[in-house]
């Protein structure tokens, strides 16, 4: 069983506990060897960096570590050796993950929980994902962000009586 190390910022502010962002914002996990980048595939990822992102900024949360990962070999471990489902478990809240790559089973736990897993091409800072990430909510974002943020609470659900 693979168990998750959370590791929170502390402010003065009281927060309600749970995964629970604020409202408007999206909760963003970023698979990551170093914390500087995104730069693993979501089984091998050591830890995830946790963001709450809005159109005007964003927050670290907190990052979730793990010690048993996979090697990105792509071959499966003997049964019983589950650590996908604590990944998803950890990962309870956010709206958003981004990583290098994902397998399909990995893919179909992470939608269920309602997580909407983002493959990126090549490994990049963590600013830039941020940064592209409050881009998208600035400007038009695609369908499918629509839909995160409409269930996210950050966007308000549009009737086709709303479109020109």
């Amino acid at each position: 069983m693979t168990a998750a190390r959370r590791l929170s910022l502390v402010t003065d502010e009281v927060r309600p506990p749970g995964p629970k962002g604020k409202t408007g914002s999206l909760r963003v996990a970023i698979a990551t060897q170093d914390m500087k980048s995104l730069n693993a595939h979501f089984g091998s990822a050591k830890c995830f960096a946790v963001y709450e992102v809005t159109s005007d900024g964003w927050n670290f949360v907190e990052a979730v570590a793990f010690e048993d990962v996979s090697d990105e070999s792509g071959k499966h471990r003997s049964e019983g050796d589950d650590r996908i489902t604590p990944k998803v478990e950890a990962l309870k809240g956010c709206h958003l993950l981004f990583c290098l790559a994902i397998g399909g089973p990995s893919a179909a736990k992470l939608v269920s929980a309602r997580i909407h897993p983002i493959k990126v091409p090549q490994p990049q800072s963590i600013d830039d994902v941020l940064t592209r990430t409050q881009t998208m909510l600035r400007t038009g974002p695609p369908p499918w962000l629509r839909r995160v943020l409409t269930e996210a609470g950050a966007a308000k659900k549009q009737s086709f009586e709303d479109e020109d």
